[in-house]
């Protein structure tokens, strides 16, 4: 049956902002007057007087840093159009200058943002009520004719590496019933409507209508009603924002951030410590013991809902990096055989990545998501290293002999990738086949070419921002079908049409507790034929500098929004 939810309006950026302290600090004639005319002995009054200059120098240290906050971050955005790409780096940064329609908080549960309340008239019909009084950064008001626009546009940004075609696929029509109320006719039942759309960024039909991606980029078209606004953005080099004073939340708490992209760990880790940033992401697990010992900073960790794992050419008859030994074309693509897929899994050491290249951050993964989400199977478990069954498997599948595979992945999307990478082209070759390389490339390179299917076996991830496993499953293990909105990260091409047939009823279920049980035998499916190798949920590291604190969360976002002046 449908039912109605309505939701309060809280604030979604945390308690109140702490404002910058203004005025002029005291330090002026008065104090030195007093000091002169005073008849307390001389060493009185200088002991005084260091006292508060060493008050006052603090103070004023503290205003600065309140002020202005400098983030140092591992990777920088493909662009600035916030419906460009759904990828981490990019929501990052678009969660700054651009909200949506419902928010997820640090534990990937959801709030309302731009909508108030939505409600299920019947089961292909939502009503979604907008919150009044929001303006753009260009003082326009939002209406509904700006969510209909924005969610139309993000079925066909150009170039996409990671597009939100799947947000809006369920959606067959959108009526503005009022300047507030928007009305969503389905395709069919679709009981988790609010998370699919509400995750999508809403842009003004005003200022976007019409533009490219290259608008947003330059800041002309770069008009959203987040907390901060576009000032300047320098490709490789830093992000400058400024605070959005139509902003309908909390003030932000800084009135100048600058992002500087610093994909070096080395580097990055530097910059924190000589003071440069106020801030950083991507610390490495191995360099969290040093940032505390520093006495300068404190790090904040959590772990993550996003799975790392490697993705197999399974779809295509041939492939473009699988050979046979001696480096010749093959007849055949082994990574279509089940069992082929299933004994590169078992030739891959989880625990053994975990411990030695991640210094123990992360857990070892063999579904989607973690436990504690929806839909999360108790019984699909991570596959153990078994090299003898590996080897039994191969021989089984008629690849006894090996063959040649090429293992691409990123080299500064999460930490320690091309690390390993590296480490499962050595343990893949440990197990019979030959590495004939592994190739990591800057991400921005790498996630274009990976979506255009150019790889055979290649490392990825994807990053959960919901309470359960449906976007992920939808989005990472549907087959592909553009028009519906399925399979927009299936860069693998995967299909199983018993998965599809099972998913296709958990997203139709109303019930909670059903539709988690039907994400759960979907989750069996697909995992059962290693429609992907799932490798790690990573726990992962933030640094801030004495004076600033951090909310680590879920969703692996570095905001503004989540730092603060220590209190």
């Amino acid at each position: 049956m449908p039912t109605r939810t309505t939701h309060p309006s809280p604030s979604l950026r945390g308690g109140e902002a702490d404002e910058a302290i203004q005025g002029p600090v005291r330090t002026g004639p008065g104090l030195l007057r007093y000091a002169r005319n005073d008849g307390v002995g001389k060493r009185r009054i200088g002991a005084l007087l260091a006292t508060i200059a060493t008050v006052l120098t603090l103070g004023s240290t503290s205003f600065a840093q309140a002020a202005d906050l400098t983030i140092g971050t591992a990777t920088e955005p493909s662009a600035i159009d916030p419906q460009f790409s759904r990828t981490g780096n990019n929501q990052s940064i678009s969660q700054h200058m651009f909200d949506r329609l419902v928010q997820t908080d640090e534990n990937l549960q959801v709030q309302p943002a731009l909508a108030l309340s939505w409600t299920s008239v019947d089961p292909t019909t939502w009503e979604v009520k907008l919150r009044p009084g929001v303006k753009f950064s260009d003082g326009s008001d939002l209406t509904a004719d700006d969510v209909i626009f924005s969610l139309d546009r993000a079925k066909s940004v150009p170039n996409s590496p990671a597009p939100f075609t799947g947000a809006v696929g369920s959606i067959a029509e959108m009526t503005a019933v009022d300047p507030l109320t928007i009305r969503f006719k389905t395709k069919a039942p679709t009981p988790q409507f609010i998370e699919q759309v509400g995750l999508v960024y809403i842009v003004s039909k005003k200022a976007s209508e019409g533009k490219a991606t290259s608008d947003f980029n330059s800041g002309a078209a770069a008009i959203g009603t987040g907390p901060y606004v576009f000032k300047q953005w320098v490709p490789g080099d830093r992000l400058v924002l400024a605070p959005n004073p139509h902003y309908w939340g909390d003030k932000p708490a800084f009135d100048n951030v600058t992002i500087k992209f610093i994909s070096n760990d080395a580097a990055r880790m530097a910059a924190l410590l000589s003071g440069s940033v106020d801030l950083i992401d991507g610390v490495p697990p191995n360099d969290v013991a040093t940032v505390e010992s520093s006495g300068k900073a404190k790090v904040y960790s959590t772990t993550s809902g996003r799975l790392i794992y490697l993705a197999l050419d399974s779809a295509r008859d041939k492939s473009p990096f699988v050979t046979a030994k001696d480096g010749q074309p093959l007849a055949a693509n082994p990574l279509k055989d089940k069992r082929v897929r299933l004994a590169i899994s078992k030739l891959i050491n989880r625990d053994l990545i975990i411990q030695r290249l991640l210094n123990g951050s992360g857990t070892p993964a063999g579904q989607i998501v973690p436990e504690g989400l929806g839909g999360y199977a108790a019984d699909v478990k991570p596959e153990a290293y078994d090299a003898a069954g590996a080897k039994a498997l191969l021989a089984d599948s008629g690849y006894g002999d090996g063959f040649g595979l090429t293992v691409h992945s990123s080299n500064d999307r999460f930490a320690g990738d091309a690390d390993i990478a590296q480490a499962i082209g050595q343990m893949l070759a440990r197990g019979g086949l030959k590495i004939n390389g592994v190739v990591t490339q800057p991400y921005n390179v790498y996630a274009g070419t990976a979506s255009k299917q150019e790889y055979s076996a290649f490392i990825f991830s994807f990053g959960n921002s919901n309470s359960n496993s449906a976007n992920a499953l939808t989005n990472v293990l549907a087959t592909y079908d553009k028009e519906a909105g399925k399979g927009a990260f299936n860069r693998a091409r995967y299909s199983n049409p018993e998965f599809d047939a099972v998913l296709k009823q958990a997203l139709a279920e109303f019930d909670e507790a059903k539709r988690n049980q039907l994400l759960e035998q979907a989750a069996q499916i697909g995992f059962g034929d290693v429609g992907i190798v799932p490798l790690y949920f990573p726990t992962v590291h933030w640094a801030a500098r004495n004076g600033i604190s951090y909310r680590a969360n879920k969703n692996e976002w570095t905001l503004a929004t989540y730092a603060e002046a220590a209190k």
